[in-house]
């Protein structure tokens, strides 16, 4: 055949299908791959129909159906599972286990429905918010399920409507554009004539750019819709799993052909087709063994740690409990020893005997435990679930978290762990994205070691900035609209400068408002609706002297350069690849402007409704460019020779103002060079040639390139590294047109439109750390693999000086290291760095790696590993063509949050995968690294050489913290924090990802973290996802630290889900970050309110309505047990059983919940410009073990004073037991209500209502128990109590004195 890759690819099907028949003939089990002998490793799919009927039947019964449930529980089993479920709480056993106490005669102390009430009041709330939340999920989950979708019937032979819930494995659905995905399917026909569908993943990783899904291979060429009647192959994949980047399996067809299959064939469900008419699948996994079911694990649950804290606290009430019952036991047994004779008041037994001494002590003791229960808090857990659900409300609706560009504000994700961002020790940032905005911007590039600034580029950054700065304080300034606020006047004039006038500039604005709002409804495509599509990103001003080199080549001057090896044709061939390589090495999706989010086909560009120049020229009438100036217009001549610092300046200021896309295209089309003599530009008057030639281009330059206007199209980039190359590439007129499975068409000028071969892409990995892809270039008809990737994989890569010719290998080496230095330079710059290599193969080279690749393609086991061998094996003895420098800029008030972190006691890591140069400019930028600190910088190629490097590293910081420690060792501990150091003295650890490696072993771990400690911040460059999750769960699990982990892509989801609290900013990556995270919101800066104000706040709530909880139960079980004393330990209470029940359950419990929802210690303003207030709830000082000692102390101070006051005051009078229960039940609810309105920093008309709503409900409440209770209460003691009291002055007198001397000490302490 003439062709030799098609060559290829036929001897090695054939291969293939004679291996495949010798193996079945042969029987060889041992060699040939049979399904049967892995059923259970992998997944067989036989489709659904007639002729595979019996099989079918045999293996699909082993897979599921599409049928989902998410509920946890049904109508029959919800009572019994929540039961159990709750009970899982040993808040709940124990109660359980009080009421089953009480129902022992022996040890009865209350009424038997009365115990019952507290626990059943509490699993029923649980049980129906549990049931509400359940019953949500059902409601979706029969929305989902019903949902119709296409499903061939054998019985009609046809589509038929069928519900999601009734999709097999095995059944052929057809989908058409805007269908959602119902099962995990195998792409096999596609109404795209190059076998693509697209689709959008947002419903599963939040990405709203459109990915490429591609017909398995031998099915794409067919000309109409795929027959299921005719399909007679049979899938073999792997068994589900929800590696949602991975899909591996063949098709096997009836001759024993085998083809590969990738995830790039794989639909998934829940995601949605767009741009293509009609695809048709065959179904290989369906419901909950589908990957985005498997993914969708429910809400992650984190304990907090002040929830861990509670529970060692409430262990501690329980052995408090239990001391106090067997103190009460052994008095029972103490007293009752006492009399020689049987008391009146003991019971005897059934045999006339009564219980010895010891025996009715035992029984007290559980009488006891029945009695003091409430010691207890059973609603405690309760009222933080209902704190916590009103402070995340409370966070939630912060205005200052809301960010107008992205229009988006804070998710809170997390609904338990809110009061843990109060403790925050230790931040793991990422960089790209999280400290920087991820709108890369192309800065600078190196191309045959030869570098161009990019000057006239940087100068229009610089203007964007500004203008930037300027927009933010004015709140979106509206410049469209017919009369422009002064701001707006203001802000242009500044940016236009000395040749624009207030006069012309408002003629200007005008004009483009009207401009502007006629041409939006014609125009759909919209940069705003794609990720890294910004203005600032996409209008490149080419650098003047590349520019001037671009101009020269030609097809002629192109194909002498393949040959010759002269420096300038070698030049030549460099800037020329070099392009290509920007423009074809990605997976940008082309699209055109009428067609939103739709591939955009060569053929189809010269139908595209662009503008003529005529039109132009109209728009530029109605600007009134031409009378920006009084003078007339000067020649196409005398404007060249206009300084390049202002020409730009004004071309780059014109093209900010025009914000709608249509007119960005236009302006963009306008400053690229025309030939003025072309027919074309005949029409176009000379003002016209005076914005083009503005833009610094030479003369020559604009009457040697002869070219159309360029079409607007948009790309849509994966990432935005390479939507700033692509953009950077088109600056250079080196547009990419069209991409499609098989070609990618580049319009090159000078060399016309040039249609490449896509052989292979060789995608991107964290590994390799770099992207190739395989063509057939169309001048030299030879196999090309460019390679774009990081440095510091790339020049190990490179071809050595024996493996290249002898006139050029002085000339690489020498473009190795210069462009070294330039990279070593934009690294400096923090600028992100590319290099940029090619490698010609011959067709025999090409033939032996392709059949690698489809060896490793067709394998199901170790695939990924021969995947990177083969990847490999193509990416070595590269040549070298140049690099990028690209820009990502800081987001707003980065350096300020960090400063205010740090104030706050909080050490700050980045980790990043940029290389180190890089990484610490950036670091220094956004003041983690202050020029002042001492960097280290920690690299070694060995374990033993990095533990001698860290060990003399910390020597000398001991050194000099020891000598400069000296005159601050005054200092209080307040300053003392774990990122504090000698003010002296600090120290920056910097260290790559190779040294992390050694660093992260089990021997050197505890000098790593000893030197951490020692130092103000830490950078981590070229860290692998993986590294990151290790390094935070290192800190976490040895230093015992509260981390965060903060990030924006996918690639910062593990470090995410590692930390105690994960926070995922919404950016241009993706929601896969926010996906996984606790809370998520849209800037950096957002997290300095987030933890100095919000987690402080939530922090110091919590704790202290925790505290007040443990007081006022032990306060009142503390007045049951002082009257044991004069009751003979018998167990008895001198109140009502049912106020007692219901003392901490309803008068008490409203007012803690407002507190903990609404009190504020110090105000939000303070708060931020205080960060060292931080400090004290992240050592939590509020409930340090010595507090809760305290409260418990101050509650046994105060119920002495409230049992013994009404004591004396009654004593030796004739009141009965429940009269003299009154008072002190009355004043321990007075001093429990005013000690919580002393506690509270911030008292708000709302708390006031719920004391007061409090005090006037129990009155209500007693004075109707007492009223009634002789019809609903056996007995009566309680009857008319309160309604006598109201009328006695000393009950008065008794409460108020009670309540004054109980809570002077806190008054005074106040």
């Amino acid at each position: 055949m003439a062709d030799p890759i098609r060559w290829a690819r036929y001897r090695w099907q054939r291969l293939i299908a004679t291996e495949g028949r010798e193996c079945s003939s042969n029987n060889s089990s041992s060699k040939c791959y049979q399904s049967s002998k892995t059923t259970g490793k992998h997944r067989i799919v036989i489709p659904c129909l007639g002729h595979f009927k019996e099989e079918y039947e045999k293996v699909s019964k082993l897979y599921m159906n599409n049928k989902i449930r998410t509920t946890r529980y049904t109508l029959l089993n919800f009572l019994p599972r929540n039961l159990f479920e709750q009970f899982h709480r040993v808040a709940n056993l124990y109660f359980l286990f009080l009421v089953v106490l009480n129902w022992v005669p022996l040890v009865e102390a209350f009424q038997k429905e009365i115990t019952m009430l507290p626990l059943v009041g509490v699993l029923t709330i649980i049980a129906v918010k549990d049931g509400l939340e359940d019953y949500s999920r059902y409601k979706m989950d029969k929305q989902i399920n019903n949902l119709v979708t296409k499903v061939y019937c054998r019985k009609e032979k046809k589509y038929i409507d069928e519900c999601w819930k009734n999709v097999n494995v095995g059944d052929f659905v057809r989908l058409s554009r805007n269908e959602i995905i119902p099962a995990d399917m195998v792409l096999l026909y596609s109404s795209d004539p190059d076998g693509i569908c697209y689709i959008e993943t947002a419903g599963l990783d939040g990405e709203t750019n459109l990915k490429q899904r591609q017909v398995v291979r031998g099915y794409s060429e067919q000309v109409s819709e795929i027959d299921p009647e005719e399909f007679s192959s049979r899938i073999e994949c792997e068994s589900p799993n929800n590696d949602l980047s991975r899909f591996r399996g063949f098709v096997e067809h009836s001759n024993m052909d085998r083809v590969g299959l990738s995830k790039e064939n794989l639909l998934l469900r829940g995601c949605t087709v767009r741009n293509t008419e009609a695809v048709v699948g065959i179904v290989v996994y369906a419901g909950h063994e589908t990957k985005a079911m498997l993914n969708n694990s429910g809400p992650h649950y984190k304990r907090s740690k002040l929830e861990r804290k509670v529970n060692t606290d409430i262990l501690w009430c329980v052995l408090l409990l239990l001391l106090m019952c067997l103190t009460g036991a052994v008095g029972h047994g103490i007293w009752i020893s006492r009399y020689s004779e049987i008391p009146f008041f003991n019971i005897p037994r059934p045999d006339g005997k009564s219980s010895p001494p010891a025996l009715a002590g035992f029984y007290m003791f559980w009488t006891m435990i029945i009695l003091l229960q409430v010691l207890i808090p059973v609603s405690l857990y309760v009222s933080i679930e209902i704190v916590k659900l009103g402070q995340i409300y409370l966070i939630q609706n912060d205005i200052d978290f809301y960010h107008e560009k992205t229009d988006s504000t804070i998710q809170c994700r997390a609904l338990n762990i809110a009061e843990d961002l109060g403790q925050i020790q230790y931040i793991f940032s990422d960089k790209t994205g999280t400290l920087t905005e991820n709108k890369m911007v192309f800065r600078r590039c190196s191309i045959a070691g030869q570098e161009y600034c990019h000057e006239e580029n940087a100068k229009r950054l610089e203007s964007y900035q500004e203008i930037d700065s300027e927009d933010e304080d004015s709140a979106g300034c509206q410049c469209g609209s017919s009369t422009p606020t002064s701001k707006c006047q203001r802000h242009n004039c500044r940016a236009v400068c000395e040749p624009l006038n207030r006069k012309s500039l408002n003629q200007f604005s005008g004009s483009y408002s009207a401009f502007k709002k006629q041409d939006e409804a014609s125009d759909t495509c919209h940069s705003g609706d794609m990720a890294f599509s910004s203005p600032i990103e996409t209008d490149i001003v080419p650098d003047t002297q590349l520019l001037e080199k671009f101009s020269q080549i030609s097809f002629h001057s192109y194909q002498q350069s393949e040959e010759a090896s002269s420096k300038l044709s070698l030049e030549t061939m460099y800037i020329t690849d070099f392009f290509l390589a920007l423009a074809i090495c990605n997976t940008v999706v082309v699209s055109g402007p009428n067609q939103p989010r739709q591939k955009m086909r060569l053929s189809s560009l010269s139908k595209m409704p662009i503008k003529s120049l005529e039109e132009i020229r109209q728009m530029f009438q109605r600007f009134s460019v031409w009378r920006l100036s009084s003078s007339p217009l000067p020649s196409v001549k005398e404007s060249s020779s206009e300084s390049p610092s202002s020409s730009v300046r004004k071309l780059s200021i014109f093209r900010m103002k025009l914000a709608s896309p249509t007119l960005d295209g236009a302006a963009q089309r306008v400053s690229e060079p025309h030939n003025t003599d072309s027919p074309e530009n005949s029409q176009v008057p000379g003002e016209l040639h005076v914005v083009s030639v503005a833009a610094g281009e030479p003369n020559h330059a604009v009457s040697s390139i002869e070219l159309s206007p360029i079409p607007k199209l948009c790309y849509e980039a994966e990432s935005p590294d390479e939507a700033a190359l692509v953009h950077a590439a088109r600056a250079y007129k080196c547009v990419l047109q069209s991409r499609t499975p098989d070609q990618v068409t580049v319009d090159f000028a000078g060399l016309g439109s040039l249609t490449f071969q896509l052989l292979h892409i060789v995608p991107f990995d964290s590994l390799r750390k770099r992207m190739s892809v395989v063509v057939r270039h169309p001048v030299s008809n030879k196999v090309v693999v460019y390679t774009k990737g990081a440095d510091s994989v790339m020049m190990d890569l490179l071809r050595t000086a024996s493996e290249v010719h002898s006139n050029n290998s002085e000339i690489e080496e020498k473009i190795k290291e210069r462009t070294q230095q330039h990279l070593d330079d934009y690294a400096r710059r923090g600028l992100r760095t590319l290099c940029i290599a090619k490698k010609v193969m011959s067709d025999a080279e090409y033939t032996e790696w392709l059949n690698h690749r489809f060896l490793a393609e067709t394998s199901i086991d170790n695939r990924e590993d021969l995947l990177l061998e083969s990847a490999m094996r193509l990416e070595t003895k590269l040549t070298l063509l140049g690099a990028t420098g690209i820009e990502d800029r800081l987001q707003e008030g980065v350096p300020d949050t960090i400063q205010a972190l740090r104030q706050a006691g909080i050490k700050i890591w980045m980790l990043t995968g940029d290389k180190r140069e890089t990484a610490v400019n950036i670091a220094y930028a956004c003041k983690l690294l202050e020029p002042e600190d001492r960097i280290f910088t920690l690299k070694s190629q060995s374990r033993d050489a990095c533990a001698l490097v860290m060990s003399k590293i910390l020597e000398g910081i001991q050194k000099n913290a020891s000598v400069k420690n000296k005159p601050s060792e005054k200092l209080g501990n307040v300053s003392a924090s774990p990122s504090t150091q000698a003010r002296g003295f600090n120290a920056g650890l910097v260290i790559d990802g190779r040294t992390l490696e050694h660093v992260l072993h089990d021997s050197l771990q505890n000098i790593f973290l000893e030197l951490t400690e020692k130092c103000r911040a830490v950078v981590c460059c070229q860290a692998t996802p993986l590294q990151k999750s290790v390094l935070v769960k290192l800190v976490r699990s040895k230093l015992k630290a509260m981390t965060l982990a903060v990030g924006d892509g996918a690639n910062d989801v593990s470090m995410i889900q590692v930390a105690d609290t994960g926070v995922g900013i919404s950016g241009q990556e993706g929601m896969q970050a926010v996906m996984a995270s606790d809370f998520a919101i849209s800037q950096f800066r957002h997290l300095r309110k987030l933890l100095l104000v919000h987690g402080h706040w939530c922090y110091t709530r919590l704790t202290n309505m925790v505290l007040y909880y443990f007081y006022k139960n032990v306060t009142y079980v503390n007045l049951l047990f002082w009257y044991q004393f004069f009751c003979g330990f018998s167990g008895t209470s001198m109140t009502d059983y049912w106020i007692l029940i219901l003392f901490n359950l309803l008068f008490t419990s409203v007012p803690p919940i407002i507190y903990g929802v609404l009190d504020k210690d110090v105000s939000a303003e303070i708060l931020m410009e205080l960060p060292q207030l931080y400090t004290m709830s992240q050592k939590s000082v509020a409930y340090l073990p010595s507090t809760f000692w305290i409260t418990l102390l101050d509650a046994f101070y105060q119920s002495l004073i409230c049992f013994f006051v009404p004591y004396f005051t009654y004593c030796g009078s004739d009141i009965d037991i429940i009269s003299f229960g009154n008072p002190i039940n009355t004043a321990a609810l007075f001093i429990m209500l005013f000690h919580l309105l002393i506690e509270c920093k911030s008292v708000t008309y709302i708390h006031t209502v719920v004391i007061v709503g409090s005090i006037l409900f129990y009155f209500v409440f007693t004075l109707a128990v007492g009223a009634t209770c002789k019809t609903h209460n056996p007995r009566s003691d309680f009857y008319w109590i309160m309604e006598k009291h109201m009328t006695d002055p000393v009950f008065y007198l008794v409460c108020l004195l009670t309540t004054c001397i109980a809570l002077l000490p806190r008054k005074n302490e106040t």
